[in-house]
């Protein structure tokens, strides 16, 4: 029998089938759509197949009355499945659609303190999409720009719509795509670093969520706050699914 944790989540929907020994089988990412409960449900599939389903993210309290048979919080979700794929990980930096969390781990990987982002947009991946839209770029040629920018300004604002608001000026004013692109993630890289510092670093940092999987990103954070490294998941967005199959495997043994 294997075990799925499913990860519902702002903007998408993870999904991760662990079998007994904790490999991964399956894996995938899926829009939550205007129904993220329903989209879950039918990306969970034949429930009779898994030995449990473990839900995280907002919408797990909703799979629980529907489908789930346990739950876990996103922290301990994100900190099971960073420290499952990196044994060393200390500091966990999750970025996704609309929020942003720093989790602290002791050596034996338990939680010790967290915080988080979720009563604004600013950092997150939608704030990325939109200020993307404002400089008329893909998402995935907005850190190329950015690093190929010259010169050096300053978003002033970081809530989304006045910060939409500001690139637009900035462009009508003549700035260079490269150099506002910039300003945008600087703005970003100093907000996280500012999440890192109040709750202190401890390497190695692992970085997951969607954000993370943004060519050049990690990168970009890096050399933006003198960080010695970051450890990104080959898959980001899972982290938080894995964590769930990863709590589901435990209370498998737990139980017998």
């Amino acid at each position: 029998m294997t075990v799925l944790g499913i990860d519902i989540g702002s903007r998408t929907i993870a999904t991760a089938i662990l079998n007994e020994k904790g490999e991964l089988l399956a894996g995938q990412v899926s829009d939550s759509g205007p129904r993220p409960l329903e989209r879950a449900r039918e990306m969970a599939g034949n429930l009779s197949s898994f030995w449990r389903v473990v839900a995280t993210g907002y919408g797990r309290h909703g799979a629980r009355a529907d489908f789930a048979t346990d739950l876990i919080t996103e922290i301990k979700a994100h900190a099971l499945g960073a420290r499952h794929l990196f044994p060393s990980c200390r500091t966990v930096l999750d970025i996704g659609g609309q929020d942003s969390k720093v989790i602290r781990l002791d050596e034996q990987g338990r939680v010790v303190d967290f915080i988080m982002n979720d009563r604004c947009a600013a950092g997150t991946g939608k704030f990325l999409e939109i200020m993307a839209q404002g400089l008329g770029l893909p998402l995935e040629e907005m850190v190329a720009a950015a690093s190929a920018g010259d010169g050096e300004i300053t978003l002033n604002s970081m809530c989304t719509v006045f910060a939409e608001s500001e690139v637009v000026s900035l462009l009508a004013a003549g700035q260079p795509v490269g150099a506002v692109a910039r300003a945008v993630l600087n703005s970003i890289c100093d907000r996280t670093q500012n999440l890192l510092l109040r709750l202190g670093i401890e390497p190695p940092v692992v970085f997951t969520g969607g954000v993370a999987a943004i060519p050049g990103l990690p990168a970009y954070f890096i050399r933006r706050m003198g960080l010695p490294d970051l450890l990104v998941p080959a898959r980001p967005q899972l982290v938080g699914a894995l964590g769930a199959a990863l709590y589901g495997i435990k209370v498998k043994k737990a139980t017998g």
